[in-house]
């Protein structure tokens, strides 16, 4: 047979059997069952079969015998034919010459179905080879859907939402809740179950640059401080002040039975024997100042009189007098002579809601506010006086102070906690490397400190501790700071304004009270430096209102270390101040300028000509008999 109709013939059989394998195994396996093998070609060389019992299951092979030679003698290369599921390229099918002789045989695989061309491929390899398929067609059609851009997305906003409840739980602080004030007079309990008259209080304000008002809504009734008859007992977790333990209300007559007697003018029902809130988070410490029955009852224990309590009023009622319009006192050293201000009004428990004082005390906060939010939490004027680094810590003293009322008493009080927060914080991050502070907050090792500067930072990181605000390196900062502190005590026990043996004035020790009441305050107050102090100033200190010796810095300080000391010390050194300070009051409220005109046994003695810093100053240590509690001098835990 000719080699064109050998080709021809070929091809028409391979194509057949391609077609049968791709499309019809059961054609196939009809064909094979006629003739297992087919008869050979021209060319191949038969050989015999030997039956064998068990035979294996062969596949379709489509490889030629033999290779083929053209026309022109050249020898064509062997091509595989292309097995059922094989892909090769178009040209490689029709191009090039065709296989001479091809053997196709077909078996039967066990079972008597017909082998498929992929029949030794064991069943296990199979299955994978299936599986594989199934995935590949998984992926393709993900990556039709756009799968690949779906997974990016997911995983963005799976961030996003991993970044925002972050947010949510550690950054952004739930809001305090606002309740409402409700007045006193009748009723027990922390609320008042049975109050007939429920008017209601909100304290608002509008702290700006410009404008600075305090205004109630809808209040007919203010809180006072409770007339004498109230009696909370030991700072019990707080008297009824929101029950019947407050004087007063509206209308006929009432009364009350919270820890209090509540007597007043109110139309109150009801004996309820609850306990309040309203001064409950405060520190113990501050809040026996808060009951005038307690206040007087301390005032007398400790060595007060009477006249002590109205001094302190007639004080207040000065203060009152002579705030500037803008919420400040003082013409110079504003922020210092406000924060001063304040802190004598807290140190009678004079608060915002105050009846008398309360719209005074709001406008003093508001004007600090105000100061530091334009000054991202730097309250002074000018800060580039070496001063400010005192009117910034008094200023702080006092509003760390304000924060603490505020808080437990719910007035709303916009950017106080911010301000205070950023202000406290500054102190602790501007401590100078040798634990002490100085002018202009220098923290560098060759600039100076001293006690006297120091004494004020670490008396405002007290206040700030009382609050529920958390100040970063607290306590690693005033470890630092009392060691420099007691390194500034003389072998004499006075303490100087820094650790030089020359730093008396006039023979004395004049910051001696600020050693031993920054010890004291957090809870150093048995430690010998606070002993060798006590014993010091009962040597050597002097108080003579018209004289040389009339230090009312000096004496701000050692009034409260020595109250805080008690017992012999205090009763001591309580005679030898108390009435040199009531007997120069003038009848307008304010104190006389100190000295009689004499050069003061003192440092920072030229302040004393501003009224405002001799009042506050006089006014603070007539409170010192109920503004904190005594430590005792053996108590390891302090009441300031």
């Amino acid at each position: 047979m000719p080699i064109s109709d050998q080709d021809e013939s070929r091809e028409k059989l391979i194509q057949q059997m391609r077609d049968l394998i791709n499309r019809d195994p059961e054609a196939l396996q009809e064909l094979t069952s006629k003739s297992e093998t087919r008869q050979p070609l021209d060319g191949d060389v038969a050989s015999p079969e030997k039956e064998d019992p068990n035979p294996a299951p062969e596949v379709l092979n489509l490889t030629p015998t033999r290779p083929v030679v053209d026309a022109r003698g050249v020898q064509a290369p062997i091509t595989p034919i292309p097995r059922h599921g094989d892909v090769r390229p178009a040209s490689v099918l029709s191009s090039g010459p065709r296989p001479h002789r091809v053997s196709i045989s077909v078996t039967r695989a066990p079972g008597g179905a017909a082998a498929s061309p992929d029949a030794d491929v064991p069943a296990e390899q199979e299955g994978k080879v299936g599986k594989v398929g199934k995935v590949g067609k998984v992926k393709g059609l993900w990556d039709r859907v756009g799968g690949v851009a779906f997974t990016f997305a997911v995983l963005i906003h799976l961030v996003i939402f991993i970044v925002g409840a972050f947010w949510i739980f550690k950054i952004i602080r739930e809001p305090e809740k606002k309740v409402d004030f409700m007045p006193p007079g009748g009723g027990g309990g922390e609320r008042g179950a049975q109050y007939q008259v429920q008017q209601k209080r909100r304290a608002q304000i509008t702290p700006t640059t410009n404008v600075k008002r305090v205004f109630a809504e809808g209040a007919t009734a203010t809180y006072a401080i409770p007339e004498q008859g109230d009696n909370f007992g030991e700072m019990s977790a707080l008297s009824s002040l929101s029950g019947g333990g407050m004087a007063g209300g509206l209308g006929g007559s009432g009364s009350g039975g919270g820890f209090g007697a509540g007597h007043g003018t109110g139309s109150g029902l009801g004996n309820g024997m609850g306990t309040g809130k309203l001064f409950g988070l405060i520190p113990a410490t501050m809040r026996k100042r808060c009951s005038k029955d307690d206040r007087l009852s301390r005032l007398k224990e400790n060595g007060g009189t009477p006249a002590c309590e109205e001094a302190v009023l007639k004080g207040l009622r000065w203060l009152k007098a002579n705030q500037q319009s803008d919420g400040s006192w003082g013409g110079e050293f504003k922020p210092a002579m406000t924060g001063l201000a304040l802190l004598a009004y807290f140190g009678h428990c004079e608060t915002p809601v105050s009846e008398e004082f309360g719209d005074s005390c709001m406008r003093g906060i508001v004007y600090l506010v105000n100061l530091g939010m334009r000054n991202d939490g730097r309250l002074a004027e000018n800060s580039a006086t070496n001063h400010w680094c005192y009117e910034h810590a008094i200023a702080t003293y006092a509003l760390a102070e304000a924060f603490t009322f505020c808080k437990e008493l719910k007035v709303d009080v916009p950017n106080l906690t911010q301000v205070t927060e950023k202000a406290g914080q500054f102190i602790i991050e501007n401590q100078n490397l040798n634990g002490g502070w100085g002018y202009l907050y220098a923290k560098d090792a060759v600039s100076p400190t001293d006690v006297s500067v120091s004494g004020w930072q670490i008396q405002a990181l007290k206040a700030c501790s009382h609050t529920s605000i958390k100040f970063r390196g607290m306590n690693s900062c005033i470890t630092k700071a009392l060691k420099y502190i007691n390194e500034c005590q003389h072998e004499s026990g006075g303490f100087g304004y820094n650790a030089g043996k020359g730093s008396a004035v006039g023979g004395y020790h004049t910051l001696t009270g600020v050693g031993m009441l920054c010890n004291q305050m957090w809870d150093k107050g048995n430690r010998q430096e606070v002993r060798k102090g006590a014993k010091y100033l009962l040597e050597n200190t002097k108080f003579d209102y018209n004289t040389e010796f009339s230090d009312l810095y000096g004496h701000y300080y050692e009034s409260q270390a020595m109250m805080q000391r008690g017992g012999e010390d205090w009763t001591k050194y309580n005679a030898l101040f108390r009435d040199q300070v009531l007997n120069n009051q003038d009848a307008d409220g304010s104190w006389k300028p100190p000295g009689g005109g004499r050069a003061i046994r003192g440092a920072g003695t030229e302040f004393f000509s501003i009224p405002v810093y001799r009042t506050c100053l006089c006014t603070l240590m007539l409170e010192v008999y109920y503004r904190f509690l005594s430590t005792g001098g053996a108590s390891r835990h302090v009441g300031i």
